[in-house]
């Protein structure tokens, strides 16, 4: 196989997995994070469900992941697929129910797999209670004050100048065809996605529930979405940009990163510890490393994304300055970074990496590199296969970013590929009659199918394995540990070092000529090496030192 792997105890076969009580077991998790809609179809209706994931949790577990992160499968009309919700506490009938959801909870914790589910607590759907109350009551009511209502300039011009991020203004009218109301209402996101007033304490009372619904269940922790723009600026005030708030969510403090949003953190940390072994809390805080590692410090989340990494091209003077960043901010403020190169939002890796061939063994390069780094890592589903981005048809499409803003994200959600055989949607569909997926499979998709993977000793699947046990065991021998750093350099002929600590590095060789590794022994690599001491192009290695 790809791997290669030393003689001795660091070779030999994972022990049976059990979820340890220790209670900062994320500080070397690896987790996978699961698009429902797009995994596993149990009742054959197209769509991905509890059912299909709760049958195919051992799949999973045989990754050697630590635990699973399941995007919103909430009550929902999915203008956004799930991130515009109408019950926080509920289960959405297209995905199953709640007693599914508790049995998938108890399989999984009995597999050794820890659950972290989605919270979404900028904005709700257009259709929750709460959102449907305050369009019915009048201007300046309480119901009204639970959300963004603002009087408009006029009949036809919104508050202020803000942009959605889906593209077109972040203002509707409440109610477009009185003449009294002159109300608008925010949604930095879709019409369909209205913004809480994080200013009202009443919402932070509401989701100190939502917190201890999920938690009483037993999850085990949650992923909040989009965690640092709850709070926008006093007075709603215009932005000094014309352009959307994309780019307004990372930098614009009229949007995002407002001092109050940490206090609702703090409060939510208090509510995690509450519970033996603690919940985990992990931010989607698309800010720079110095910003976004304030959410992390010792009283507020355990983890933030290293959004500065997720999106990175295959350059190593990237990988350096980004890495360095990160490693300044750990030490300002303590927490290791989270990382990821890939998830639900993102094009994926192997067609961010150049597309084809090429792609594919750059992505296996960058996956085995992120598993060395120090830190907790996150896996998206299909990651572990090397699957590309799809071109979906564009009368195929349905993300409502597509549709505003003309960015599409479906290309990263289309479904597994489990079968090569095509019936049954590649064996996405687990019975008979199965309707078609709700996006459609590319031709080829059964070339990367999971049931080929697995029969392959050089698959990416096989690697990622490889790469998971070889991992876990360098934790549990204390090569890796919860006070490593990470020190990164370009070397000659573009190749990347990750200084873990004293007795290990990550190399990757970002160049077009193989180059010389460092002195050590070479544990993993992604791709056999041609001669040794050499690293090929597009290759990485973790070195013993």
């Amino acid at each position: 196989m790809s791997a290669v792997l030393p003689a001795g105890p660091m070779a030999g076969a994972v022990e049976e997995t059990t979820i340890a009580p220790a209670p900062d077991w994320w500080q070397s998790a690896v987790i996978y994070e699961v698009y429902p809609r797009s995994f596993a179809d149990g009742d054959g209706d197209g769509v991905g469900d509890l059912a299909g994931l709760t049958a195919r949790l051992p799949y999973i577990a045989a990754l050697g992941v630590d635990g699973i992160w399941m995007t919103p499968f909430q009550p929902s009309p999915q203008v956004d697929q799930g991130y515009d919700v109408t019950d926080y506490c509920g289960v959405d009938p297209l995905f199953g129910t709640m007693e599914q959801f508790e049995s998938l909870l108890a399989q999984a914790h009995a597999l050794g797999l820890r659950i972290l589910l989605d919270v979404v607590p900028n904005h709700c759907s257009s259709e929750h209670p709460l959102f449907r109350a305050a369009l019915a009551a009048s201007p300046g009511s309480p119901e009204r004050g639970m959300f963004h209502f603002v009087q408009g300039r006029d009949g036809q011009t919104p508050p202020n100048n803000w942009q959605s991020v889906f593209g077109g203004r972040a203002w509707s009218r409440a109610n477009p065809d009185s003449a009294t109301d002159l109300d608008w209402y925010l949604h930095l996101f879709s019409a369909g996605q209205p913004d809480w007033n994080w200013r009202n304490p009443a919402v932070g009372d509401y989701f100190d529930g939502v917190l201890r619904f999920w938690f009483d269940k037993g999850v085990d922790g949650l992923r909040i979405d989009v965690a640092h723009a709850l709070f926008k600026a006093d007075g709603l005030p215009d932005s000094p940009s014309e352009g959307g708030v994309v780019d307004g969510l990372r930098s614009n403090p009229q949007v995002s990163d407002q001092e109050d949003v940490h206090e609702v953190y703090r409060r939510w940390r208090t509510i995690a510890e509450k519970y033996e072994p603690h919940r985990l809390l992990v931010g989607e805080v698309n800010l720079e490393p110095a910003r976004a590692a304030r959410y992390t410090r010792a009283d507020e989340m355990q983890q933030a994304f290293a959004f500065a990494f997720v999106k990175l091209g295959w350059d190593p003077e990237a990988w350096a300055a980004v890495g360095n960043e990160l490693e300044a901010a750990r030490l300002e403020h303590g927490a290791a970074p989270t990382w990821a190169l890939e998830n639900h939002d993102i094009v994926r890796s192997v067609t961010r990496f150049g597309g084809g061939e090429l792609g594919g063994v750059r992505a296996r390069a960058a996956l085995v590199a992120l598993l060395g780094l120090p830190g907790a890592a996150y896996i998206y589903q299909g990651q572990e296969l090397g699957l590309p981005e799809v071109e979906v048809p564009v009368e195929a499409r349905v993300d409502p970013m597509w549709a505003r803003g003309g960015v599409c994200r479906d290309g990263a959600r289309v479904p597994l590929p489990w079968t090569e055989n095509a019936a049954l949607s590649h064996g996405f569909s687990l019975g008979e009659p199965a309707a078609e997926p709700w996006l459609p499979q590319p031709a080829d998709w059964g070339s990367h199918a999971i049931e080929l993977q697995e029969q392959d000793q050089d698959s990416a699947l096989n690697l990622t394995k490889a790469a998971l046990e070889l991992r876990r065991q360098l934790w549990k021998n204390e090569v890796f540990t919860a006070d490593d750093g990470g020190s990164w350099r370009v070397e000659a002929g573009n190749l990347l070092i990750c200084k873990r600590n004293e007795h290990f590095l990550v190399a990757v060789a970002m160049g077009t000529e193989p180059v010389r590794l460092p002195a050590g022994t070479v544990l993993l690599t992604a791709a056999p090496l041609e001669q040794d001491g050499w690293l090929q192009p597009n290759n990485a290695a973790w070195v013993l030192r």
